[in-house]
């Protein structure tokens, strides 16, 4: 009797041992179930994306009307409503970047010089202001070099909470990356076209704090025939707005938050 008890003992433990690694293997799932539909990216987890009506209207918004027509690298001071004055700089790309591969041209190294501050590199390919006759384009545009077929980055002098623009026209799905670099040079994260066209998109910053440094814009998929940007959006956490999920993506996270529970209840002992 006293070994019965023992082992009836010794299983005890065991079953809550095994039901607190199910619970725990739930909860890292729902974790990941939720960044996927509500679309944190999971690599970066700090970053939410953006789209169209992500920006109060107290945000700052560049349309490149502000300057002549063929302004190469432009550069605007501008009086922010949260950030103060904020300088916002345009260039093919950042110190420790370089830029090849054909045409159209992109980034074959993304990553900024490391432990050091965003710069825009004198010797990289340039940007400039230019009319498009697409369906959708919203002229003046931004374009780099060669026209529509180059890499544009964006360097703000202080860190801003959240960065969106007007991209296109693609021709190929999740082709075209917006990456984001934070003060000392370090990835934040990313994030690609979702449509084909002229898109509006961007990154934020999922806790409200001001880390983005500056931006690429570039190739990195089977995206033919370049790109724009148009309508560059910028500002602090309390004129950033990250939207509500449409009724499709309730339905697929309910649908997988009750799968989770379905299988919670089958493996109680």
């Amino acid at each position: 009797m006293v070994f019965g008890a023992l082992f009836s003992g010794h299983s005890y433990r065991l079953c809550i041992l095994h039901t607190r690694l199910i619970r725990q293997g739930l909860q890292f799932a729902l974790i990941g179930l939720v960044c996927c539909v509500l679309g944190v990216p999971q690599s970066d987890a700090a970053l939410v994306n953006l789209g169209p009506g992500s920006f109060t209207p107290q945000a700052t918004v560049i349309t490149f009307s502000e300057v002549p027509l063929g302004t190469v690298n432009p550069v605007y001071n501008l009086s922010t409503a949260s950030l103060g004055t904020v300088t916002v700089s345009f260039g093919g790309f950042f110190i420790g970047q370089a830029a090849g591969g054909g045409f159209p041209v992109t980034l074959v190294d993304h990553t900024p010089t490391a432990g050091q501050p965003p710069a825009l590199d004198p010797a990289a390919p340039t940007t400039s202001t230019v009319n498009d006759g697409a369906a959708g384009a919203t002229s003046p545009v931004l374009s780099g070099s060669p026209t529509f077929n180059g890499p544009i980055s964006v360097l703000f002098s202080v860190p801003v909470a959240g960065v969106g623009l007007k991209g296109g026209f693609f021709d190929a799905l999740h082709a075209t990356t917006i990456e984001a670099y934070d003060s000392n040079g370090n990835v934040l994260g990313s994030i690609t076209n979702s449509v084909t066209g002229f898109e509006f998109y961007g990154l934020a910053d999922s806790t409200g704090g001001s880390v983005i440094k500056g931006i690429s814009f570039f190739i990195t998929g089977n995206e033919p025939a370049g790109f724009e940007i148009d309508n560059l959006t910028f500002g602090a956490a309390t004129e950033i707005v990250v939207g509500v999920p449409e009724a499709s993506t309730w339905f697929m996270l309910g649908t997988g938050l009750g799968g989770l529970f379905g299988f919670y209840r089958r493996r109680r002992p």
